[in-house]
């Protein structure tokens, strides 16, 4: 996992062509305009969904992991907890490939990201976003699947 503020992304550009991508297009879109909903930014290779919710309980949320992305998640607006572990540290149910999503069951770290911040997460990286800190706040975050070639 990476964890940092928008403003230094020209530092993790080098990761691979599309974590440029996504990262570039949170430097100059006007994500406070943008719809909720998905957004191709390379075709199908790298896409923004955009979504607000309400942080809430790590009870009420659960660990997954992603093989076919790297998520590059960003908050626009409030702030929440994301938790963080090792793959091979958690018990996982079976994978959905259609969804490109695996349930993990186990404990990890967690961290704050306040706006303005982003963290990337690999496929081995479980994560429980959105998570309340202090108290539940309104999210506005942009999450850009990267697809793994």
């Amino acid at each position: 996992m990476v964890l940092d503020q928008l403003s230094h992304a020209q530092e993790y550009f080098d990761l691979s062509r599309g974590i440029r991508t996504a990262l570039e297009f949170l430097q100059r879109a006007d994500l406070s305009r943008l719809p909720s909903g998905r957004h191709p930014v390379d075709g199908d290779a790298v896409v923004a969904i955009v979504d607000e919710y309400d942080t809430q309980p790590p009870t009420a949320k659960y660990w997954e992991a992603h093989r076919r992305h790297v998520d590059v998640q960003y908050v626009c607006t409030g702030r929440e907890r994301i938790g963080v572990g090792a793959l091979e540290l958690f018990r996982a149910d079976p994978y959905d490939a259609e969804r490109d999503l695996t349930i993990a069951h186990g404990e990890g770290q967690f961290v704050e990201v306040p706006a303005g911040w982003f963290a990337i997460l690999f496929p081995h990286d479980v994560h429980m976003p959105g998570v309340v800190c202090a108290e539940a706040v309104r999210v506005r975050k942009v999450v850009v699947k990267v697809r793994l070639d």
